[in-house]
Protein backbone atom coordinates (compact mmCIF):
# COMPACT_ATOMS: atom_id res chain seq x y z
CA UNK A 1 0.00 0.00 0.00
CA UNK A 2 1.35 3.40 -1.01
CA UNK A 3 -0.43 6.71 -0.44
CA UNK A 4 0.40 10.41 -0.70
CA UNK A 5 -1.28 13.03 1.44
CA UNK A 6 -1.01 15.17 4.54
CA UNK A 7 0.45 14.03 7.84
CA UNK A 8 0.03 15.65 11.23
CA UNK A 9 1.25 14.67 14.67
CA UNK A 10 -0.04 14.31 18.18
CA UNK A 11 1.89 14.66 21.41
CA UNK A 12 1.47 16.12 24.91
CA UNK A 13 -2.33 15.94 25.27
CA UNK A 14 -2.32 12.20 24.40
CA UNK A 15 0.98 11.18 26.08
CA UNK A 16 0.30 8.34 28.51
CA UNK A 17 -3.21 7.60 27.22
CA UNK A 18 -4.25 4.21 25.86
CA UNK A 19 -4.09 3.81 22.09
CA UNK A 20 -6.69 1.93 20.04
CA UNK A 21 -4.65 -1.28 20.21
CA UNK A 22 -4.28 -1.08 24.01
CA UNK A 23 -0.71 0.22 24.20
CA UNK A 24 0.18 3.34 26.15
CA UNK A 25 0.91 6.26 23.80
CA UNK A 26 4.47 7.53 24.17
CA UNK A 27 5.19 10.59 22.05
CA UNK A 28 8.91 9.68 22.16
CA UNK A 29 8.33 6.37 20.34
CA UNK A 30 8.10 5.97 16.55
CA UNK A 31 4.40 5.18 16.23
CA UNK A 32 1.44 6.44 14.23
CA UNK A 33 -2.32 6.37 13.81
CA UNK A 34 -3.92 5.23 10.56
CA UNK A 35 -7.59 4.68 9.75
CA UNK A 36 -7.37 1.16 8.32
CA UNK A 37 -3.88 -0.41 8.33
CA UNK A 38 -3.62 -3.35 10.74
CA UNK A 39 -2.04 -2.68 14.13
CA UNK A 40 1.66 -3.54 14.10
CA UNK A 41 2.11 -2.59 10.43
CA UNK A 42 5.45 -0.93 9.78
CA UNK A 43 5.14 2.14 7.57
CA UNK A 44 7.85 4.18 5.90
CA UNK A 45 6.87 7.85 5.94
CA UNK A 46 8.75 10.27 3.65
CA UNK A 47 8.42 14.04 3.90
CA UNK A 48 7.99 15.08 0.27
CA UNK A 49 9.24 18.62 0.99
CA UNK A 50 12.69 17.61 2.25
CA UNK A 51 13.13 13.88 1.51
CA UNK A 52 13.53 12.92 5.19
CA UNK A 53 12.21 9.49 6.08
CA UNK A 54 11.17 7.57 9.20
CA UNK A 55 9.73 4.12 9.99
CA UNK A 56 6.75 3.96 12.36
CA UNK A 57 4.53 1.23 13.78
CA UNK A 58 0.76 1.61 13.53
CA UNK A 59 -0.74 1.34 17.03
CA UNK A 60 -3.68 3.76 16.93
CA UNK A 61 -6.63 4.89 14.80
CA UNK A 62 -6.97 8.26 13.11
CA UNK A 63 -6.43 10.87 11.96
CA UNK A 64 -9.94 12.18 12.46
CA UNK A 65 -9.32 15.39 10.54
CA UNK A 66 -10.43 15.30 6.91
CA UNK A 67 -7.70 15.28 4.23
CA UNK A 68 -5.03 13.75 6.50
CA UNK A 69 -3.75 10.23 5.92
CA UNK A 70 -1.60 9.60 9.03
CA UNK A 71 -1.05 11.00 12.52
CA UNK A 72 2.53 10.64 13.72
CA UNK A 73 4.03 10.61 17.19
CA UNK A 74 6.04 13.71 18.06
CA UNK A 75 9.31 11.75 17.74
CA UNK A 76 8.44 10.72 14.18
CA UNK A 77 7.30 14.24 13.26
CA UNK A 78 10.58 15.61 14.63
CA UNK A 79 12.59 13.22 12.39
CA UNK A 80 10.66 14.55 9.39
CA UNK A 81 10.93 18.24 10.43
CA UNK A 82 7.15 18.54 10.75
CA UNK A 83 6.94 19.81 14.33
CA UNK A 84 7.10 23.53 13.53
CA UNK A 85 4.61 23.41 10.67
CA UNK A 86 2.39 20.78 12.32
CA UNK A 87 1.35 19.33 8.96
CA UNK A 88 3.27 18.18 5.90
CA UNK A 89 2.88 16.39 2.59
CA UNK A 90 4.12 12.81 2.86
CA UNK A 91 4.28 9.49 1.09
CA UNK A 92 3.47 6.42 3.20
CA UNK A 93 4.47 2.87 2.28
CA UNK A 94 3.24 -0.09 4.32
CA UNK A 95 5.68 -3.00 4.70
CA UNK A 96 3.67 -5.87 6.18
Amino acid sequence: MVAIGKASYYANRFHGRTTANGETFDMKEFTAAHRSLPFGTIVRVTNLNNGKMVFVKINDRGPYIKNRIIDLSKAAAKQLDLVDSGVGRVKIEAYN
